[in-house]
């Protein structure tokens, strides 16, 4: 009876260590390509031939307005890189900040924009804002920045 408690304590063992492989072989396996946000820069290439985006103003003050006036701003920047420059994606800190972005790409040495609405309807006092670019580049962020005050209409401010 000892043996045979010995025997399928052992089988028991073996049994649950070759299953714990497979998962981890079946999950590196499942792994694509695509959840890579930024395929370019992880292939392991020399990052100085990726593109650059380059801002000439990262960060915009609009001053004070009355709070339902929209403020529009275009980001202006170049593609100081050895490749094409591709955004993938632009999202604002909120939904009161709209970005719109190149769909095609930029080429070395060209230039492009940003162009960003924010929304004032009901915000009042300080407001900062962000717009974060998803693109080809290393790092594959760039944050811009959207800053000023909303005044309540009638307020001191605004007269």
């Amino acid at each position: 009876m000892r043996n045979y408690l010995n025997f399928l304590a052992a089988a028991t063992f073996l049994t649950l260590m070759s299953c714990g492989g497979d998962q981890q072989e079946q999950a590196t396996e499942d792994l694509s390509p695509g959840l890579v946000e930024n395929p370019a820069s992880a292939d392991g290439g020399d990052p100085a031939d990726l593109p650059t985006m380059e801002f000439d103003e990262p960060s915009y003050g609009f001053g004070t307005i009355t709070q339902g006036e929209k403020v529009a701003h275009s980001y202006t920047f170049k593609n100081n890189g050895k490749a094409d420059l591709i955004i993938s994606n632009a999202t604002g800190s909120c939904g009161c900040t709209v970005p719109k972005w190149p769909d095609q790409p930029i080429a070395p040495g060209e230039t492009g924009t940003i162009d960003v609405v924010f929304d004032s309807d009901g915000k009042s006092g300080r407001q900062e804002k962000t717009v974060t670019i998803l693109a080809n580049t290393q790092p594959n962020r760039t944050t811009l920045k959207l800053y000023g005050e909303v005044a309540a209409p009638g307020s001191e401010a605004t007269e």
